[in-house]
């Protein structure tokens, strides 16, 4: 159970010199894919005089996905608790590939022994149910009165804002007057062991623009909370035109000493040869600002939308949140 994301991939990756090649699919060499971040937590600020350690394992596997935890933790000279040192955990989801046909292909099993082991796995099969649940959700366009009645609620101040701007709340704004945006070529020297452009890479650069967007909003340096969920939705190739975009999607205002603001960048691939753009990745992530700025008189606006698309996002991720 606690065999590392590296050595497992790595058994992947050299599966045909361990079995023999043939027509069947179980034995040829898997590709790995990155399917979602389901979540980065920062416990606590890393220094950048201290050794990191980073552990993981595969926590959870199904036919062809998996889930891996990793926790990074620091030295800490004055307390020899691990617990006490942890820094950052994630849950990465990985999907295999036939190298063939690009098909889904089914992974090794593995069996949870321990207790904390067992819990791992159950909290991964109640996010891959929770998943599978919304996947069938949006197929089949559910709605109830509920979800109308949020909508309504949240579209509300958006069309005082939109009709009536004079008559406003000046302690809100619209989601659409938060948008900030960069475009890149993508280039060789940022691709993967596949020939794709490096998931890291997107992620860093969805991060910078996700921290710019929260620091012209907040008029403070934003404090990083966590990345709450990362989409991975078609691959990004060399040379492809990608275009981020960016907003402060709500911000959380109950603790008036730690008001919460949740950033949305959605990456889209672009070709203007053919008048088309595909969203490859969705990002979400949730920044804070530092306790001496809120001191000195800060203060954090509600964000309200103006659409009912601006909604249903808030409201997916509202719920995604509380699951």
């Amino acid at each position: 159970m606690r065999l590392g994301w590296e050595n497992w991939l790595r058994t992947l990756m050299h599966w045909p010199e361990q079995y023999p090649s043939s027509a069947d699919s179980t034995t040829m060499p898997l590709l790995l894919v990155t399917a979602s971040v389901d979540k980065i937590v920062l416990r606590r600020p890393i220094r950048v005089d201290t050794d990191l350690t980073i552990v993981g394992a595969v926590t959870w596997v199904g036919r062809s996905s998996l889930e891996i935890q990793l926790e990074v933790t620091q030295s800490a000279q004055e307390t020899s608790s691990q617990s006490d040192s942890l820094a950052l955990t994630a849950n990465f989801t990985f999907v295999a590939r036939d190298s063939r046909t690009g098909k889904s292909a089914p992974v090794n099993q593995i069996s949870p022994e321990t207790e904390r082991e067992k819990l791992l796995w159950e909290e991964a099969e109640e996010r891959n149910q929770i998943r599978k649940k919304k996947r069938g959700e949006k197929r089949q366009g559910i709605d109830n009165d509920e979800e109308t009645k949020r909508l309504n609620e949240l579209l509300a101040e958006g069309r005082v804002f939109c009709d009536m701007p004079a008559l406003a709340d000046r302690d809100s704004i619209l989601i659409r007057d938060t948008y900030l945006q960069n475009s890149l070529i993508c280039q060789p020297q940022q691709r993967n062991i596949h020939g794709r452009i490096f998931g890291g890479f997107l992620m860093r650069r969805a991060f910078e623009l996700a921290f710019a967007t929260a620091y012209s909003f907040a008029g403070a340096a934003p404090r990083f909370v966590e990345v709450d969920h990362v989409d991975f939705l078609k691959p990004v190739d060399v040379g492809n035109f990608l275009r981020f975009k960016s907003c402060v999607l709500y911000t959380e205002l109950e603790n008036p000493d730690k008001p919460m603001i949740n950033v949305e960048v959605v990456a889209h691939v672009t070709r203007p040869e053919f008048r088309s753009s595909e969203v490859s990745n969705k990002f979400y992530f949730t920044f804070t600002v530092r306790p001496d700025a809120i001191k000195n008189g800060l203060k954090i606006r509600n964000v309200v939308p103006a659409t009912e698309e601006e909604a249903k996002r808030v409201i997916e991720r509202m719920d995604a949140e509380k699951m």
